[in-house]
């Protein structure tokens, strides 16, 4: 039964956060806890000595702030407001839990860590340049508040945790193996905060009153190809690094709460959708991962 229940959790979780959304929304302030919890059960596998920068991040944070750049380029003569909905779902950093779904999926997670907190903190200096250029930033918000909230927003869920493993590993060593031999206790977890997130960008979908339909269908028919290519391309960048998973995982699974931030404070409201969607997208490649390494296993 638990083996039934691991298999088809996350896309039972899909389906619940859908259904309940509206009863979902309220839970949203629990996601960076729930987020940070399951980050310190997967840090306790990590070493500070794993923990630095290599040629592969630096391929991977290329890709990230020109492919974004050569997007937005690309699609702008189109429509503005798609060519900004492509670029935030390339440009935003990794997403905190990464580690945990590439843990998951028996990468390695040290890796994956390194870049989700390479990625993050240098989105820091790089997305207000980036969006004051694109869009309103400038005129509305200054650098040094947007480098704030990046800040304050991502620290607390990204580092704590880390620094928090650290020292258990330091202080209380056999209390420090009992968190590292409960890592599927960060798979549960996970499914709980998949849950709420899919309850609130459904919730989000459903409250558009835009009249642009062709236009939305469009920003998530080019937000699923940018996802499946990041994924793509990650885990094919990975593979001659020895890093499949964890290549897929940094360059494919995206903060998208920070993502839909960025994108209500500098760009297009309706550009939102972009990220909005792309949570779903990657949620659903990882849960189809995740279902497959199960049945596997």
């Amino acid at each position: 039964m638990r083996k039934y229940i691991e298999k088809y959790l996350l896309p039972i979780a899909m389906v619940v956060g859908i259904t309940f959304h509206m009863q979902l929304a309220v839970l949203s302030p629990a996601i960076p806890y729930l987020l940070a919890m399951m980050l310190f059960i997967t840090y306790c596998r990590v070493r500070m000595s794993d923990i630095r920068p290599t040629k592969f991040h630096y391929i991977l944070l290329s890709i990230q702030y020109v492919g974004s750049a050569l997007i937005y380029l690309v699609l702008r003569p189109f429509n503005e407001i798609l060519a900004q909905a492509a670029m935030i779902c390339m440009l935003t950093a990794t997403a905190t839990s990464a580690p945990v779904v590439t843990g998951i999926l028996g990468g390695n997670i040290a890796v994956t860590a390194a870049y989700a907190l390479i990625s993050n903190l240098s989105l820091a200096f790089i997305a207000p340049i980036y969006l004051s250029l694109v869009g309103k930033g400038g005129d509305t918000i200054s650098m040094s508040a947007s480098f704030w909230y990046i800040f304050r927003s991502v620290i607390p869920i990204l580092v704590l945790p880390f620094l928090l493993a650290l020292l258990l590993r330091k202080m209380v060593p056999r209390a420090h193996k009992r968190v590292q031999s409960a890592q599927i206790v960060s798979f549960y977890l996970w499914a709980v905060a998949l849950t709420i997130v899919i309850g609130n960008i459904t919730y989000y979908v459903r409250m558009q009153g835009s009249d642009h339909y062709l236009l939305e269908i469009i920003i998530g028919v080019v937000s699923l190809v940018i996802c499946l290519l990041q994924f793509y391309f990650g885990r094919k960048i990975g593979r001659r690094f020895g890093q499949t998973v964890a290549g897929g995982q940094s360059l494919g699974q995206k903060n998208t709460v920070l993502a839909i931030w960025l994108t209500q404070t500098y760009l297009n409201p309706l550009a939102t959708l972009g990220p909005g969607m792309y949570v779903i997208w990657q949620n659903l490649v990882n849960s189809w991962q995740i279902w497959k390494e199960k049945r596997k296993n």
